[in-house]
């Protein structure tokens, strides 16, 4: 009789088992069911979607030596996570290198890849930079320019109206290296200058 006891005792808590582990893969089963119908529902959302959005943001890049090289300002930034791409509403650069002129760019809107440390510039964008001792102000206007703010370098394969001190230049084309002062015009080019004055 005891014996009996004993093992309907057994058979009762083995089943419990039994259920209980068949739960636990159900469970599971349906877990990984729902991830494969909607993948980005374990990460919060979509990966093409916006992780973070910011306001009247600034961004402040420094240098080696704890200064200043240059400032991203923006009306609104959306962050995606796919490609680390953020998109900026009418963005604000200014070049801010010690040694270096200063150099101001605005534009409509912008898309920073963080990764390749790339800014795409698009729509009415305007390069202004003051004159110095040693070269003359300038400034250029375009609708399209990638600017590589750790190489000072800003390129363009879209027309360009330049103008630098008196003169007015326009091409198509340019890659300016802010570092070497140097400008080069990737074609053929317009160069105007002013009639010089008579003397009296």
């Amino acid at each position: 009789m005891v014996n009996y006891k004993r093992t309907a005792h057994r058979w009762k808590l083995l089943t419990v088992m039994m259920i209980a582990v068949f739960c636990a893969f159900g469970s599971f089963w349906l877990v990984q069911l729902m991830e494969s119908e909607d993948p980005d529902g374990r990460l919060g959302g979509p990966l093409s979607e916006p992780d973070y959005i910011v306001e009247n943001f600034s961004f402040v890049r420094m240098t080696e030596e704890g200064k200043p090289s240059y400032v991203v300002t923006g009306k609104r930034l959306a962050h995606t996570p796919e490609g680390d791409v953020s998109v900026v509403e009418q963005p604000a650069m200014q070049g801010m290198t010690p040694g270096r002129p200063r150099t101001d760019i605005v534009a409509q809107r912008a898309r920073i890849h963080h990764e390749e440390h790339r800014v795409e510039l698009l729509g009415n964008v305007d390069i202004r930079r003051p004159g110095t001792p040693t070269s003359e102000a300038l400034r250029v206007r375009t609708q399209a320019l990638t600017v590589l703010p750790d190489e000072e370098i800003l390129k363009t394969d879209k027309p360009i109206e330049m103008q630098l001190g008196a003169a007015t230049v326009t091409g198509t084309g340019m890659v300016a290296n802010n570092a070497t002062q140097k400008l080069h015009l990737a074609s053929r080019g317009q160069i105007i200058y002013p009639p010089r004055q008579r003397r009296e």
